[in-house]
């Protein structure tokens, strides 16, 4: 898959390949370059992205976010939701209930 190009005019100023590289770079360029983070998110560039890598969740999340800040806040709350439901045990799922047949 292709990874996300953050530009600025001409100028390729960050690569994310993942979210978490994502999260990182968004974290950056929030100090470094926030109108070039801004454009990218009002212009639903990231969220396009997101769609294609199938980070839909997050694509979601990050709908009609312009606030590099936000943005940050909305991409670390979707890890922690995230890993929090790759950490439930296999049995928490709701299991199917066995049919008994009794016969007479």
């Amino acid at each position: 898959m292709e990874p996300f190009y953050f530009k600025s005019y001409d100028r390729v100023i960050g690569i994310a390949h993942d979210v978490k590289e994502l999260e990182n770079e968004v974290e950056r360029l929030s100090k470094e370059d926030p109108a070039a983070l801004e454009y990218h998110l009002k212009e639903g560039h990231i969220v396009s992205w997101l769609n294609y890598i199938g980070e839909n969740g997050l694509a979601e999340m990050l709908k009609g976010v312009v606030d590099p800040k936000e943005a940050l806040a909305r991409i670390k709350e979707y890890e922690l939701l995230k890993s929090s439901t790759q950490m439930l045990p296999k049995s928490s799922k709701k299991e199917k209930k066995k049919k008994a047949f009794y016969y007479y």
